[in-house]
């Protein structure tokens, strides 16, 4: 897969955006073996920017190994600063499964209640609050009310 080819007004940002970023890949003295290649595929896909450090004394090597991962990644060769090597490709983009009728389950809520002197110990209570409760700020469980729409709203839903 070819590399990402990126303008360099594009290349310039990316590196001030990749300028405060810790390298999250280390390729060691084993070169660029499978292992780095899936991690630093990984990383790409949960950070989209990503700097790597290799620990080479070799400079033409340090610029292959830029190379062949930016093809194996398809990933936009950004920069390569003395070890640092920073890589880029757009974050694919999430899909969380949408459930229509799913309602918010019960859950338990600690409440806490200081003592009118302040010396004393607070007091802890646990409560279940269900889907349609809230708690107030002074620790009441209310229920839920049911939202009024307006006779327009309620017209146009109709329709």
């Amino acid at each position: 897969m070819p590399a990402i080819q990126l303008t360099p007004a594009a290349r310039k940002e990316k590196r001030g955006e990749a300028h405060h970023l810790d390298p999250v890949v280390m390729i060691g003295g084993e070169g660029l073996t499978p292992a780095i290649v899936k991690e630093a595929d990984v990383a790409l896909k949960a950070h989209g920017l990503i700097k790597v450090r290799v620990f080479s004394d070799d400079r033409v090597a340090r610029e292959a190994m830029l190379a062949q991962l930016a093809d194996e990644l398809s990933a936009a060769p950004i920069q390569h600063i003395g070890k640092l090597l920073v890589l880029w490709r757009p974050m694919p983009e999430k899909t969380a499964p949408v459930v229509e009728d799913r309602k918010p389950g019960s859950r338990v809520v600690k409440l806490v209640t200081f003592s009118k002197n302040g010396s004393g110990r607070p007091t802890v209570k646990k409560v279940q609050v269900h889907g349609n409760e809230r708690v107030t700020a002074g620790g009441m469980v209310k229920r839920q009310k049911n939202r009024v729409t307006s006779v327009k709203k309620r017209a146009q839903s109709q329709d």
